[in-house]
């Protein structure tokens, strides 16, 4: 099956300034990592806000070192550099603000994407699967910090370099993808929600969503609930109001509970037989409601 690569001539006066938000965008046919790639560029000084997108991306980073493999031109693979001016204890809203970012996206293609904390965007099922219930993944988000990036100097003061973290935030959305081409059964495509989107139209979208809620972020000091962002992450969660199993990071066991609010620093709380829990970290599963 031959599918169209991204027009990049097209994309860059959208997505570049002065219109767009970003300094730089690169796209490559083939890449182990864009996220990898991105990170090492951070380090060597690379111009921030920037993106990467590969058609071919080989070896993805998920979470807990986990690997995936797009095929060629089928899916949106893209990392993100920037420099969000928010205190770091509320960095953990980097990778549900992206969700949000690419759920807000596909709805406003007509596509019923919602979010899974911290970090998959789903979409709905006819059948349910363990872990997720009546949804499907679509979408993987990471974020990570680069504490050790070179500095940048804050532009129009030569004398004073911007201390603020650097943030590297990837994102692949199964775009154009047969279920053949899927690596496992719980995973879906835009296609295979009867959607025909092209994806540098989705990643015009998603940098646009993305930066414009960074910036309200940013406005607010980094309150997530001040900017009015953590009642709209709500809105389009699939976790809020269900009973989960949180798989704790570190093998630090699991916990059960309902998923009752996101934290003013982005953890997910959940209502116990013993009180409240918060999880910072981990994997969540939805448990089917009896």
């Amino acid at each position: 099956m031959t599918r169209p690569p991204l027009d990049v001539a097209s994309l860059r006066p959208a997505l570049l300034a002065p219109t767009g938000p970003l300094a730089r965008v690169d796209v490559v046919e083939a890449a182990a990592s864009t996220h990898t790639d991105l990170v090492a560029r951070a380090r060597a000084g690379a111009e921030i806000p920037a993106a990467l997108v590969a058609e071919h991306q080989q070896a993805g980073r998920g979470r807990a070192g986990r690997t995936w493999e797009t095929p060629a031109h089928a899916a949106l693979t893209v990392s993100f550099l920037l420099r969000p001016h928010v205190p770091t204890d509320e960095l953990g809203w980097m990778p549900l603000l992206t969700g949000l970012a690419l759920a807000r996206t596909l709805r406003a293609e007509g596509v019923r994407a919602q979010v899974k904390w911290p970090n998959d965007v789903l979409l709905p099922a006819p059948t349910a699967v363990e872990g997720l219930g009546r949804f499907r993944k679509v979408a993987g988000v990471l974020a990570e910090v680069v504490p050790d990036a070179a500095p940048v100097t804050a532009p129009g003061d030569p004398g004073d370099a911007d201390d603020a973290p650097v943030v590297v935030v990837g994102v692949g959305l199964n775009v154009d993808q047969r279920a053949e081409e899927l690596p496992v059964p719980t995973a879906t495509s835009v296609a295979l929600a009867g959607r025909d989107l092209d994806r540098g139209e989705l990643l015009v979208g998603l940098t646009g969503e993305l930066f414009t809620l960074v910036a309200r972020w940013e406005a607010a000091g980094g309150d997530a609930v001040e900017a009015g962002l953590a009642g709209e992450y709500a809105e389009v969660s699939a976790t809020l109001g269900r009973t989960v199993r949180a798989e704790l990071a570190g093998g630090a066991g699991s916990v059960e509970g309902e998923a009752v609010r996101v934290a003013d620093d982005g953890a997910l709380v959940l209502a116990t037989a013993a009180g409240e829990r918060v999880v910072t970290a981990g994997d969540v599963h939805h448990l089917r409601r009896v």
